[in-house]
Formats: C-alpha cells, sequence, structure tokens
C-alpha cells in the first residue's frame, strides 16, 4: 500500500516509516478493567457499568472489540454516561470458535444478544455503534425496547461508493474458501478492508503521528486507538459470508430483505423513538449507507473520532446523553 500510494515519493516513504516505528515503540497505558457481567449467553457477555435509571445497552461491531466505547479514563463514553446520572451497558461477543461457523448476523442476533436483553427486568434503551447498530435494529424488531440509537450504523449499503463495494467484494472472492475451511475471517482480512477504503488516510494517519512522536501523551492515545483498530476477534464464517455477500452485494438490510427470527427488520417499522447519528465525512461508514428513519443529528468527525475524539464530547456524547435521557 505505501509502494502503492507513495511511489517514488522518498521523503513520504520516509515519515510514514517513522510514524509506524513511534507507533510500534510507543508507551501503552494499562487496559482498562472490564465492566461487571450480569448476564452470559453463549460466549457473549452483557456488562454493566453502573448507575440508575433504564438500562442502555451499548452494541458494538462484530469487527474490533467493545474497548473503544471505554478506551481509557478520558475518554471513555459508557464511563461518562454514568456520571451524568444515566445506567450504561455494553455486550462483550467474546471470542468465536469454529464451531459456530454457521452463525451468521442475524443469528448472533437472535441466539445471543436477544437472550441477553431479556435477562434485564426491563426493556432498555438499544445504543449501536457501526455494524452493531444494524444488530441492535434486529434486536429491537423481536423484542420490547424503550428506544434505539444507531451510531455511524451502515443500513443502506448500496450507499457506500461503488468501488469500496468492489474492493471488499474481490477481498471476499480471494479469502472466502480459506475461510470456509477454517470457519472464521481472521480480524487482519477485515483490517486490509478497512485500509483498502481510505488508503490515503491510513498512510496520512502515520506521517502525523511521525512528526508528533516527540509527544509522548499524543502517541500514546494514538496507540491506544490504533491497537484497538488493529486488533479484534475472528468473524464467523457465516457472518463474513453475510456481512460481504448479504450487505454489501445484495444490499438486503437497505432493500427491506433482511429476516432475522422470521421478521422483516425495518426501523421504520418500530414503534420506539429512533436516532441516527452520521456523520458527514465517515469513510468507514458514508453518511449515504444511514438509515433515512427516526430523528438524526449530523457531525462532521470520523467514524473513530466521533467516539473518542477531542471533539466527540460536544459533538457526540452531549447530544446523545440529551436524546437518551428524553427517551428514558
Amino acid at each position: 500500500m505505501l509502494r502503492s500510494e507513495a511511489g517514488d515519493d522518498a521523503e513520504r516513504v520516509a515519515a510514514v516509516l517513522k510514524g509506524v516505528r513511534a507507533y510500534q515503540e510507543a508507551d501503552r497505558a494499562p487496559p482498562m478493567r472490564p465492566a461487571r457481567r450480569i448476564a452470559r449467553r453463549g460466549r457473549a457477555s452483557l456488562r454493566d457499568h453502573g448507575g440508575s435509571g433504564t438500562p442502555i445497552v451499548f452494541i458494538p461491531s462484530l469487527i474490533n472489540g467493545p474497548e473503544i466505547l471505554d478506551l481509557d479514563r478520558e475518554r471513555s463514553l459508557l464511563r461518562w454516561l454514568k456520571a451524568q446520572g444515566l445506567r450504561p451497558l455494553i455486550v462483550d461477543w467474546g471470542n468465536p470458535l469454529a464451531a459456530e461457523r454457521d452463525l451468521d448476523i442475524g443469528g448472533h442476533v437472535e441466539r445471543l444478544l436477544v437472550p441477553l436483553l431479556r435477562s434485564l427486568k426491563e426493556p432498555p434503551i438499544l445504543a449501536g455503534y457501526c455494524l452493531g447498530g444494524t444488530m441492535a435494529a434486529a434486536a429491537a424488531t423481536l423484542l420490547p425496547t424503550r428506544g434505539l440509537a444507531m451510531i455511524a450504523s451502515p443500513w443502506r449499503f448500496a450507499g457506500f461508493p461503488p468501488e469500496s463495494r468492489l474492493r471488499l467484494t474481490a477481498l471476499w472472492d480471494s479469502c472466502r474458501e480459506q475461510a470456509d475451511t477454517v470457519g472464521l475471517l481472521p480480524m487482519e482480512v477485515m483490517q486490509t478492508a478497512f485500509w483498502r477504503l481510505d488508503p490515503r488516510r491510513t498512510l496520512a494517519k502515520f506521517e502525523t503521528i511521525g512528526r508528533r512522536s516527540a509527544d509522548a501523551k499524543a502517541l500514546r492515545s494514538f496507540a491506544a486507538v490504533e491497537d484497538w483498530a488493529s486488533s479484534g476477534p475472528p468473524l464467523t464464517y457465516a457472518a463474513a459470508r453475510e456481512l460481504m455477500e448479504g450487505f454489501f452485494l445484495r444490499d438486503r438490510p437497505g432493500t427491506g430483505t433482511w429476516i432475522v427470527g422470521g421478521r422483516r427488520v425495518d426501523p421504520g417499522a418500530l414503534d420506539c423513538p429512533v436516532l441516527q447519528i452520521v456523520s458527514t465525512n465517515d469513510r468507514i461508514v458514508p453518511a449515504a449507507s444511514a438509515s433515512e428513519h427516526g430523528a438524526r443529528i449530523d457531525l462532521a468527525l470520523g467514524h473513530v473520532g466521533m467516539i473518542v475524539g477531542a471533539r466527540g464530547r460536544p459533538l457526540l456524547w452531549e447530544p446523545l446523553r440529551a436524546w437518551l435521557s428524553q427517551v428514558q
């Protein structure tokens, strides 16, 4: 990728490699301690960050781990919401096994997520991030829900740029046979997919941190986000296939043909308040892919920056808190 984007620009190549080296050698803060587990279904857990009021269950994507919502003491959306008097919980999907190869995205909702939610004593508010918001809409179709917030969540997959869909389809074609054999799709493959969505931005962030490598705090902050983005559990074969073929290729959610638990998933048909939080410059989940249903908050922050960036609190955290407070 570096050769493709930088070519013979020796100065830029050196700048990117300096950033990569700085990232590799950066000091890491100790990881945050996971919140208390209050329910378990198979490998998936429901963790409670405390607080009072209506339970607000955050549902992360199957891609990467849930840590981005509780990254560190300065950038934890969940702990901040608790301090604001709310009761945030989070789903931890755990690590899938090859024996779960046939569990697709809808199966994760039906067999893992919904049983976890049913363990609560009252209908929750669901707040899904990225693919977690897509899955949260399916869960809200299957059980009573007080409200649904979809944060940077893809719904109309035809809204992704055609070239991005073609790249992802080609990537899937190149690794589908191996994933079928193993029963899992490694996270490294999905990371390659993210890089291909915006290779220039990928290199630019390492150039930038290379220039700031003397700033220990900035480097540690960058490393925490990059470690999260570069890690995570694999996808089951069926989940990867449904994502690539059912969603990106056929746009089943956006065309109203995604069926989970025998029901068609449609955010517009829910009998609870729905909120869409959409970034106008999100390169991972473009604004054009968001559902058109419900109230909407538009902001101009990156896909990850809206959660842990310096402007995330005023532009996302605070409006989300206001909406959650009204719904509960």
